[in-house]
């Protein structure tokens, strides 16, 4: 009977740890109606490498397309 308690105990903590990220989540997200990380700035406004990289990438394949 002590290797079910022990088994149901291990369990549980590893149940805890897999759902505190959920319900931290949860907690974060209903505290600041539904903003869980606070005023963030809407995506594509801000200037960035990566964006512009990619969008060059993209043109680059479609025009090489366009032309076959």
């Amino acid at each position: 009977m002590g290797g079910v308690i022990e088994l149901f105990l291990i369990m549980l903590v590893v149940a805890t740890a897999a759902f505190l990220p959920l319900g931290y989540f949860i907690y974060k997200y209903t505290q600041k109606n539904g903003q869980p990380f606070g005023e963030t700035e809407p995506h594509g406004d801000s200037p960035s490498l990566v964006n512009d990289l990619a969008e060059t990438v993209i043109h680059f394949v479609k025009s090489k397309f366009a032309k076959k």
